[in-house]
């Protein structure tokens, strides 16, 4: 055991709980991470530097881990009633492996009565439930977070969010005497603007409840953070070192969603060390009683026997146990109980089944005469079910073609009576008239004559208007046209200042021109059979009748005073353009001397890089001679060095003297090693005494357990063996 001397204390109080188990997903407290569980060396016995615990303050159990509580989402509890008890009772054997961890089943809230049992800590373990050998997961267990910060999906910028959550932790700390542990009081206005002590008394009062043996020695934004992530809080990457400096700004509903969340987890394993999960393990079919029975056992017989002395033999510790032992027994008794009137009413009700089976089966006749006639009932039932289904579509087609059948019926029938009566109604005009049969015929020749003409007359009209929509189509593309090109006309007057009316052009005139014909959507009379009736005038008509003369189609007389305007306008702008032009063959007379100027600066450029060319051979000559005066400064240098090295050939001198000094410090050291190892030799026989005596706890426990394995084993069989004789007896009777 290599361990620096000076930095660790045998009577030293206990601080944390210790190293919780791997195999358990309950959220580790920060301050099981401040203790260094590290071990080194040969033996696995060792300590870093940093470790300022020794193995006597922190008296371990030599039981081996347990894995994880189930999650309650299994559908049975085990695969038999022997399974199932075998599993409750069975221990992991004794493994004597000095590098293993050693842990304890007394939980952390167990009162010291001296300072021996105050240095003993407890740590927690996930216990196994009797639900027969399959898989395990922690009830405290979380899906793995995302990568990047998470997105809180509480609304807590919600001020009745915020109003309801705040109200709910202050009820929390009033119902726990928050002001009387911590002696600070909380005013009504904490939850809209907390000051920085209220939210570190919180934390501080919250994380207790958590882990009761933490202990608070860093600023609150140092302590904060790896608390936060040793909870598993899932929107710690969210929250900073400055903002937990000033938790009362903007960021306070990021904090009160902490604390709300520390304070239902809080809540949670307050219910958990309640057994009030113990509904939810019998709803999936897991019954934790036993669990129970035996944890409580555990943890009581273990605080009495850390009350024990040191010296005490182990018929003093049969003693102190058999209380508890005959305790746990009675509890499985009264566990039991319950199953067993249980199984009692099970059995009375499996006979009951099958004395109904048996009747059932002398009732009934041969199950295969029955099965095959089920199977021909079932093959005719589909071929009925088929044909059934074809019938239906059949009738369903016949009913539809009836329907119409008989609406054209009703039509015809109405049809015929309609001319039958539009004939009776023509005999009786003719009988009335006194119209005889010739004239009967000489009237349809002429009729037929007419309908021909009416025919020819309606053909040549039908050609009549096709021609004149041809023209209406022909008028409102020319018209579109127009349009296009007044559009075209008023774009080209407004770049040359024509357009609008004080434009510098127009000189008052109005040159905008517009198409003025009706706006209402074209519709060719003729396409339609007859006019409107003046209803709405037509686009490409003035009226109904008439249509638009060339005059009236736009707004301008182009080719009167518009044309002359334009003429005047081009002649003063032919005007302006012939100064224009003078004015700019002055511009190319200046532009030819500004070149003349330019080729002029050019050759003067040219002159000017002759001589850049002669000053870059001066400085190249410059640089030769530089060169030369380094290569006599390196050799002043080289020689400066000479001296340098003599300078350290004195320093050496120095330094054997200091190596002088140094042995005789180690020697020093090593007498003051010597003296160490002999205060760790008598510590390290201390430490093996208390292990002996761990040790022998571990065996009596063990050998009890094994007993009482052997008793259930036994009772379990017997059972089973009376299951047994009691199935081969009802084989036998069937």
């Amino acid at each position: 055991m290599s361990q620096e001397t000076g930095l660790w204390s045998v009577r030293r109080p206990r601080e944390t709980l210790g190293g919780i188990s791997l195999n358990s997903a309950i959220p580790q407290p920060a301050s099981a991470m401040k203790r260094s569980n590290s071990t080194s060396g040969p033996g696995g016995a060792g300590f870093t530097s940093g470790h300022a615990r020794s193995m006597s303050g922190s008296r371990h159990s030599l039981a081996l881990g347990r894995p994880s509580q189930p999650i309650f989402s299994r559908s049975s509890s085990g695969t038999n009633l022997a399974d199932m008890g075998m599993s409750s009772v069975k221990r992991s054997s004794f493994n004597n492996n000095p590098g293993s961890m050693l842990k304890t089943f007394a939980p952390s809230g167990v009162p010291s009565r001296n300072s021996e049992s105050e240095r003993r800590s407890s740590i927690y373990r996930a216990r196994p439930s009797n639900g027969g050998p399959m898989s395990h997961q922690s009830f405290f267990q979380q899906a793995p977070q995302a990568a990047g910060v998470p997105r809180d999906p509480r609304p807590l910028r919600d001020r009745s969010f915020q109003a309801r959550i705040g109200q709910e932790l202050l009820d929390y700390l009033s119902q726990h005497n928050f002001e009387m542990e911590m002696k600070h009081t909380l005013s009504h206005n904490i939850i809209k603007s907390p000051t920085q002590k209220d939210f570190n008394y919180m934390f501080q009062w919250l994380y207790h409840r958590i882990d009761p043996s933490y202990k608070f020695q860093k600023n609150i934004d140092q302590e904060v953070p790896p608390i936060l992530k040793q909870l598993r809080y899932p929107y710690e990457k969210s929250i900073t070192k400055s903002q937990i400096a000033a938790v009362g700004g903007q960021n306070w509903y990021t904090f009160l969603g902490l604390l709300h969340w520390m304070m239902q987890l809080a809540q949670m394993l307050d219910g958990y060390a309640c057994n009030r999960y113990d509904e939810a393990s019998l709803e999936s079919g897991v019954d934790v009683s036993g669990d129970h029975i035996i944890f409580d056992f555990l943890s009581t017989a273990y605080k009495d026997w850390l009350a024990m002395d040191d010296d005490a033999g182990d018929d003093d510790a049969e003693r102190v146990l058999a209380p508890h032992v005959a305790g746990m027994a009675q509890a499985f008794e009264r566990s039991n109980s319950k199953y067993l009137s249980e199984l009692e009413m099970l059995e009375a009700e499996n006979a009951r089944l099958v004395k109904e089976i048996e009747d059932l089966e002398k009732s009934t006749p041969d199950p295969r005469v029955l099965d095959n006639h089920f199977k021909i009932m079932e093959e005719d039932k589909v071929k009925f079910e088929e044909y059934n289904a074809l019938a239906q579509s059949r009738s369903d087609k016949y009913e539809t073609r009836i329907q119409v059948l008989q609406e054209e019926l009703d039509k015809l029938m109405q049809e015929l009576k309609e001319a039958d009566d539009e004939r009776r109604s023509l005999q009786k005009a003719v009988d009335d008239q006194g119209i005889g049969m010739q004239d009967i015929d000489r009237m349809t020749s002429e009729r037929e004559r007419l309908q021909k003409g009416i025919e020819s007359a309606t053909q040549r009209l039908e050609e009549g208007k096709k021609r004149v929509a041809e023209k209406e189509m022909e008028a409102s593309r020319k018209l579109d046209e127009l349009e296009r090109l007044v559009d075209k006309y008023n774009t080209l007057a407004y770049q040359i200042n024509l357009i609008p009316r004080s434009a510098v052009n127009a000189k008052g005139a109005d040159y905008e021109l517009a198409v003025t014909v009706n706006e209402s959507d074209f519709t060719g009379s003729i396409m339609k059979g007859s006019y409107s009736g003046g209803s709405g005038s037509e686009r490409l008509l003035a009226d109904p009748v008439t249509g638009y003369q060339p005059a009236h189609i736009l707004n301008l007389d182009l080719r009167g005073q518009v044309k002359n305007n334009f003429l005047t306008l081009r002649r003063a702008i032919s005007e302006r353009r012939t100064e224009a032009m003078d004015v700019m063959m002055k511009d190319h007379d200046l532009l030819d001397g500004i070149k003349e100027a330019i080729e002029d600066k050019r050759n003067e450029v040219e002159a000017l890089e002759h001589r850049v060319r002669a000053a870059e051979e001066e400085y190249e000559k410059t640089k030769e001679v530089t060169t030369t005066q380094k290569l006599a400064s390196d050799a002043q240098i080289e020689k400066m060095e000479k001296e340098l090295a003599k300078m350290r050939a004195q320093l050496t001198e120095s330094v054997q003297l200091m190596e002088q000094r140094e042995m005789n410090t180690n020697i020093e050291y090593e007498q003051l090693t010597l003296r160490a190892n002999a205060l760790r030799e008598e510590l390290h026989t201390e430490i093996e005494r208390m292990l002996n005596d761990v040790i022998k706890f571990k065996v009596h426990i063990q050998k009890q357990l094994d007993d009482y394995q052997e008793f259930v084993s036994d009772e379990m069989v017997k059972e089973l063996g009376s299951d047994e004789t009691r199935d081969d007896t009802l084989d036998e009777e069937m």
